[in-house]
């Protein structure tokens, strides 16, 4: 059987090897660029700078909205946390009253929610409260066995919207549209009566 291994094209034939030169050859077509690709194919397209630029804009001004936001929030936050904190205060002083009959003697804020303070020995008020606002800020308070004040000078950035909180018998003042706890002169609901700070 003769060996059929000759390279051949249209126009010329070679007779080594083996090779008949009446036998067709059996060549595969070479493959031309244009049957390798797609007839329809097109061109991949990026981004252009204009549309990048456009694309930083609108992420640049969505992050500057929701961090003032967040900002706004955070702060509406740590003022009813001051809100809270001298309502937790207060009401210990209350409670502190009704069980004997008059207020005890605090000169300041730290006095009060001090681990050694009556307050915390008898349970009134939680235990290791911060004597610091949440603005960093000192609470103010003092006490006597007639009556007593607690102050939170409040958003020391936002006075208008977030000023001065102040507590006293019967009483509560706060300058804030955020405030849940009452307006200025409005009497607490949990305060004892209205003439505990005349009583022994």
């Amino acid at each position: 059987m003769p060996m059929n291994a000759c390279v051949s094209t249209d126009s010329w034939h070679t007779g080594t090897l083996g090779c008949d030169p009446s036998v067709p050859s059996h060549r595969t077509p070479t493959m031309t660029p244009t049957t390798a690709r797609p007839a329809t194919r097109q061109r991949s397209r990026g981004f252009s700078l204009l549309e990048l630029l456009v694309a930083m804009m609108i992420i640049a001004v969505l992050g500057t909205l929701g961090f003032s936001q967040y900002r706004k929030h955070s702060a509406t936050a740590r003022y009813l946390k001051a809100q809270d904190d001298l309502k937790i205060v207060s009401e210990g002083l209350d409670q502190y009253y009704l069980k004997h009959g008059h207020f005890p003697d605090f000169g300041s804020f730290d006095a009060m929610v001090d681990g050694n303070s009556s307050l915390v020995k008898e349970s009134l008020i939680k235990v290791n409260m911060s004597a610091q606002d949440p603005f960093g800020q000192p609470y103010e308070g003092k006490s006597t066995r007639a009556t007593y004040e607690l102050k939170c000078v409040g958003d020391p950035n936002n006075q208008e919207d977030a000023g001065p909180i102040v507590r006293s018998p019967g009483q509560v003042s706060v300058s804030s549209p955020v405030s849940t706890q009452g307006t200025a002169g409005s009497p607490k609901a949990d305060a004892p009566a209205g003439d505990a700070g005349v009583k022994k």
